[in-house]
């Protein structure tokens, strides 16, 4: 009798876990879609500011040619890390409004697609995006398989993309930015699952709401991060160019 009602205990307590852990990702996916959908807000309404009937408005030259551009690209990174850096010291409410204005600042540096690609090309990849990172995300959430080998395998490939990415800045080889791209969605696409993997194992039960909170923040940063690009990877093979 009293193994039974150990038993029964247990799987309580699994239970709860289990919808304990379903919440928390909903949580985190809902604030990665919130955050996407704001950045496909901000870039659609920066390049309607700023360009109209085919020629860049006042708006348009500052944020596409003046020295303000070198601000809107350079404005997100230090968001990014801010966050990263202060979100244990900050409130709950604190670091999700930091998220939005960052999903903000990186739409508006993104406007500038628009100027490149096609926008039924823009529109095609983010679907495709969206199917691949649902498939890899449900993988990294699902697989009974340790993707930690993998994920530092990856995180060293990241760094060695990011260096031949500033390199072929000086080269300007096409060669070498289709290998680039190439590299760049297989990265980003095993990040997907083992990012998935990780953030699902960071969820503690005992957690307090602050803790959870901040947590959920930083999963959904992190698993937007790697939408972003790999949208922007895929993009350059699929976007048909103006």
């Amino acid at each position: 009798m009293a193994d039974l009602r150990n038993y029964q205990s247990r799987a309580q307590t699994g239970e709860m876990i289990d919808q304990g852990l379903r919440a928390y990702m909903l949580k985190v996916y809902n604030l990665m879609a919130l955050g996407l959908a704001i950045t496909g807000v901000a870039a659609y309404l920066g390049f309607n500011f700023a360009v109209q009937d085919g020629h860049l408005t006042q708006f348009g030259e500052l944020l596409f040619r003046s020295p303000l551009r070198w601000v809107v690209i350079l404005a997100p990174l230090a968001a990014v890390f801010f966050l990263s850096f202060r979100i244990n010291r900050m409130s709950v409410a604190a670091a999700q409004t930091t998220f939005w204005v960052y999903a903000a600042l990186v739409g508006l540096s993104l406007s500038s697609i628009f100027l490149v690609y096609t926008g039924e090309s823009v529109v095609q990849t983010f679907f495709v995006t969206a199917a691949s990172f649902g498939a890899l995300s449900l993988y990294g959430y699902t697989t009974k398989r340790d993707l930690s080998a993998m994920g530092s395998f990856l995180i060293m490939g990241l760094f060695g993309l990011i260096i031949a990415s500033i390199v072929n800045i000086f080269l300007a080889s096409s060669a070498l930015q289709f290998a680039i791209s190439v590299i760049g969605v297989l990265i980003f696409a095993g990040l997907t699952a083992y990012d998935t993997q990780r953030i699902k194992e960071l969820y503690y039960e005992a957690d307090d709401v602050a803790v959870a909170g901040r947590k959920a923040i930083m999963g959904a940063l992190t698993l937007y991060l790697d939408f972003i690009n790999l949208f922007m990877f895929l993009l350059q093979f699929m976007g048909n160019r103006k």
